[in-house]
């Protein structure tokens, strides 16, 4: 069966853009397309779309009040389609499932590039669990209270993240304390918006978050996003850790890519890493996070019923490269225990 989707966008340039090229699929169906939220309203009762397109800026309504206030009453799978802002972090945090940056109408290329990458989604989209978004614990306080002098045995924490990521992403560093090793994570992500995510990361958590950049060095309490279209690696000098960031070709699909990162990581820290693999759709990391527990590192993954999309956390799992699975409102909590 067609997966079935709704088309929000007050232009109709860009309806017609979504509507036409998402067509060719021959596994969506566009049911509708709607001029604003409460069209869209209106359209959901009628059609019952499995996935939702919307734009954030449109007028009476915008995307993201929009999303805040569907999500209680129908938990349909949405994907925000923006321009490069980050208010696309509001939306995913209002119920999101994913999101894409809206192209220039009079780029062809871009716009093929686009609805490539929006058919990914919607296909990604369409097996989301929205009605998994948990409350988190109240367990921050007694996690970011734990004193330095325990945290003992890891130099590193690597984490790998794709569809639904953003918000695992964010949910899980405020359960931890900011006295930590150095943290790495990619999180699959267009150019730009990780820079975005980063600064975002810096202002709401407790450490010092930045994108990476080549040569940088890893220090503890600090966090080193992986940038939209390039991967990472850790590497060893004689005294420190740090980074190499690179273009390359996508692997497993991807730039960057979980498993680069995973497999630098097994190899140059061994047992003196974590790692930590979330919602995702497919199955990068998951090699990679095996390698890094065959060499003696402890790996944590995201369970079913907390994910958002649970394929690469499962590919990990069966795989026998995960240590412990857990709700990623507990994660936190693991993931204390194993560094005490």
């Amino acid at each position: 069966m067609a997966i079935r989707v709704l088309i929000v966008d007050d232009s109709l340039v860009f309806r017609e853009i979504i509507s036409r090229g998402i067509s060719v699929d021959s596994e969506i169906e566009v049911v509708a397309t709607a001029n604003d939220a409460f069209d869209a309203r209106d359209k959901i009762l009628k059609y019952e779309p499995d996935v939702i397109t919307c734009d954030i800026e449109m007028p009476k309504m915008d995307g993201i009040e929009f999303v805040r206030r569907l999500m209680p009453q129908y938990p349909i799978p949405v994907i925000v389609v923006s321009s490069i802002s980050d208010r696309v972090f509001d939306a995913m945090n209002a119920g999101a499932v994913d999101f894409v940056t809206k192209p220039n109408a009079q780029s062809p290329d871009g716009v093929q590039k686009f609805i490539m990458d929006l058919i990914g989604m919607i296909r990604a989209a369409s097996k989301a669990q929205v009605t998994n978004r948990i409350a988190q614990n109240n367990m921050d306080s007694k996690l970011r209270n734990m004193a330095k002098n325990e945290i003992k045995e890891f130099d590193l924490i690597a984490i790998g993240a794709s569809t639904g990521g953003t918000e695992a992403i964010f949910n899980l560093l405020k359960q931890l304390p900011a006295d930590l090793p150095g943290i790495v994570i990619v999180q699959h992500i267009p150019p730009v918006f990780s820079k975005l995510f980063a600064e975002r990361l810096n202002k709401q958590t407790p450490f010092i978050v930045k994108e990476a950049e080549n040569g940088d060095v890893i220090e503890p309490g600090h966090i080193y996003i992986a940038p939209g279209d390039k991967h990472l690696q850790v590497r060893k000098s004689e005294k420190s850790f740090f980074l190499k960031v690179f273009e390359g070709e996508k692997v497993c699909g991807h730039c960057p890519s979980v498993d680069v990162m995973f497999s630098s990581v097994a190899e140059v820290l061994g047992k003196r890493a974590l790692g930590v693999i979330l919602t995702g759709m497919g199955y990068d990391g998951a090699k990679g996070i095996t390698q890094m527990k065959r060499k003696g590192a402890i790996t944590i993954g995201q369970d079913e019923k907390s994910s958002v999309v649970y394929g690469m956390p499962k590919a990990a799992y069966e795989l026998d490269g995960i240590t412990k699975q857990v709700s990623l409102g507990l994660m936190g909590h693991y993931i204390m225990q194993y560094l005490k």
